[in-house]
């Protein structure tokens, strides 16, 4: 029972990183109908972000935690360009347009990451310092639980600016229809560019909340963290926001299960086995809706 417990916080660990990954996927499907998969790459960019700025928040007396500001700040600007300069231009092109766009850009973030900074990883400095927390013979690292909790507030805090806020709004009409969005004085350009800076944002957070448990970074990161949150992303329902959440938390108890109970090199198998099986038997995935359209 201490293992189950044990490997069940390592699985939350892991999925509320997917699942905080998974929502910036969501975000920017949810208003133009693109993957970007170049989000995970966002990521990327923020961990080696916290890994130069954390020494230069110590040395100023401030905490390590402070980076995270500055990783926000280059991952938006990071962002906001990337669909300036690569996703605008070829918007309204057709949905296969995009996606060769969108894989396009993820390499260009990864071999320029290659060339600025190397193919060695990065260790980035630890930004906080918790004891860990015991129950029973089961001990916890309190980042583990950080984690979790971190990821459960941006979820809650991106539903509620969704739902109730005047951009929130905004961004939810444009999906329904760009045109009547557009009569009714709504700046779809500036609302695509909002979606973008908030979805990059988040994948600072995402790589504060990555580093914080798994230290190490490198220039495949993006890659790989970001190919398991569209995983994430489509099982829970990609365009749902509580759907990214639960599709991340699952995807990571399933993975770390897999590790401890099952062969510990199948469970990149059975990640991509569940992207098969959701779009076979439920293409909407956990939480997505159906949707009809009028002829």
């Amino acid at each position: 029972m201490a293992k189950f417990i044990q490997s069940l916080a390592n699985g939350l660990n892991l999925g509320s990183i997917y699942a905080l990954t998974a929502l910036g996927y969501t975000m920017v499907y949810g208003i133009i109908r693109m993957i970007n998969f170049a989000h995970g790459d966002f990521i990327m960019v923020g961990g080696f972000t916290l890994f130069y700025v954390i020494p230069v928040m110590l040395k100023l007396g401030l905490p390590a935690w402070f980076a995270v500001f500055a990783a926000i700040l280059v991952c938006v600007c990071v962002g906001v360009l990337t669909e300036q300069i690569a996703y605008k231009p070829v918007r309204g092109q057709g949905s296969t347009t995009a996606l060769i766009t969108a894989l396009g850009m993820s390499l260009v973030l990864e071999n320029g990451a290659l060339v600025i900074f190397g193919s060695a990883p990065r260790n980035v400095p630890p930004m906080f310092d918790l004891p860990a927390v015991s129950f029973g013979s089961v001990t916890i690292p309190a980042t583990t639980i950080l984690t979790l909790v971190i990821g459960l507030v941006m979820m809650l805090l991106l539903t509620l600016f969704i739902k109730y806020t005047k951009l929130g709004k905004a961004m939810r009409a444009v999906p329904e229809d760009k045109i009547a969005s557009t009569l009714v004085g709504i700046n779809v350009n500036k609302i695509i560019t909002a979606t973008f800076a908030i979805g990059s944002g988040l994948a600072a957070v995402a790589s504060m909340m990555y580093t914080t448990s798994y230290v190490s970074i490198k220039n495949e990161l993006g890659i790989t963290l970001g190919l398991k949150a569209f995983v994430a992303a489509v099982l829970g329902g990609i365009g749902s926001v509580p759907g990214a959440m639960i599709g991340g938390l699952l995807l990571g108890i399933i993975e770390i299960m897999v590790k401890v109970y099952m062969l510990p090199g199948t469970y990149e198998a059975v990640t991509y086995l569940i992207l098969i099986l959701v779009l076979l038997i439920r293409p909407t995935g956990l939480m997505g809706k159906k949707v009809s359209e009028k002829v």
